[in-house]
């Protein structure tokens, strides 16, 4: 009896044990692979694609994707930059409107567009318009109709360069690089 309970004993155990053993898992390719090596495929995520937006895409999808990444990176950058300024009680100098309130008489972040003292409606409507103006004419890139940048999110037009023909093939992918963790985060 007591050799039998061993027995058993001893069968739970290795069979308790190989539920925690690696599980062989074939080697599948898919089209995921095609971007697995393109700029922002890093460290210690790797290429990431959560919702699978890119199962089956091709390079043209793959470009626009990271052009509106690369876009909502930058506005979020500069949000964030801006919420420090106005938070550190840096405004612009001079009245915002015509009845001559300053820029520092209406508060800071959300309570800005909201709230009590929020920017008057018609000015909300000139930022917003402001912005549309920018977004369809000035600011494209090659996703857009502009002449092709050296990749996508360039939005220099041929205008603005700030030195980044200067830079070598390795620094240039360096920030770039830089840009998409920034944005990410």
């Amino acid at each position: 009896l007591i050799e039998t309970m061993k027995l058993i004993i001893a069968a739970t155990l290795a069979a308790s044990a190989a539920a925690f053993a690696p599980a062989k898992v074939a080697q599948t390719s898919t089209s995921l692979n095609a971007f697995e090596d393109e700029l922002g495929a890093q460290p210690p995520l790797g290429f990431f694609d959560p919702l699978g937006m890119l199962t089956d895409a091709d390079q043209e999808r793959f470009d626009r994707l990271r052009y509106v990444e690369l876009k909502h990176g930058r506005i979020c950058q500069l949000a964030f930059l801006g919420q420090i300024v106005t938070r550190n009680g840096i405004h612009l100098p001079g009245p915002i409107d015509m009845a001559g309130d300053s820029f520092d008489s209406y508060p800071n972040g959300i309570a800005a567009l909201f709230g009590d003292n929020a920017i008057p409606q018609a000015g909300l409507l000139q930022i917003v318009a402001f912005v549309g103006f920018l977004e369809l004419f000035v600011m494209k890139d090659s996703a857009n109709g502009a002449e092709p940048g050296d990749f996508p999110g360039d939005f220099r037009n041929g205008a603005l360069d700030f030195g980044w023909d200067t830079f070598d093939e390795e620094t240039k992918l360096s920030k770039r690089a830089i840009e998409l963790n920034n944005g990410r985060a």
